[in-house]
């Protein structure tokens, strides 16, 4: 398990992760980062306790939103699939209709 030091609020912390995850981890720490700085900003210095409870909630919030949009284009995606299929069929339809009446004017 690895170990490094991230950076929040001025601050250093040191956090355990998987081999592997640093670079991820410290992606993650920036931010958790800007928005405990956004926090401070817009409310002040309120104690780390609940700047990083704020900052997390804003990141909650961006990920419920994210979630949203994402099962929203999920949606889309099967309606879409769902018609596609349905074209594909009446298509098909159209085709072995043309084929059948291109083979009756054929055959008189």
């Amino acid at each position: 398990m690895a170990q490094i030091t991230i950076d929040v609020n001025g601050r250093p912390y040191t956090v355990g992760c998987e081999d592997g995850q640093e670079n991820h981890l410290l992606e993650l720490a920036r931010m958790m980062d800007r928005q405990v700085r956004q926090v401070s900003q817009d409310m002040g210095q309120l104690g780390d306790t609940r700047l990083f409870l704020m900052g997390a909630l804003l990141l909650a919030d961006e990920l419920y939103d994210a979630r949203a949009r994402l099962s929203g284009l999920q949606a889309d995606i099967a309606r879409l699939q769902s018609e596609q299929s349905r074209v594909e069929i009446r298509t098909v339809m159209a085709l072995e209709h043309a084929a059948k009446r291109i083979e009756k004017l054929a055959a008189d």
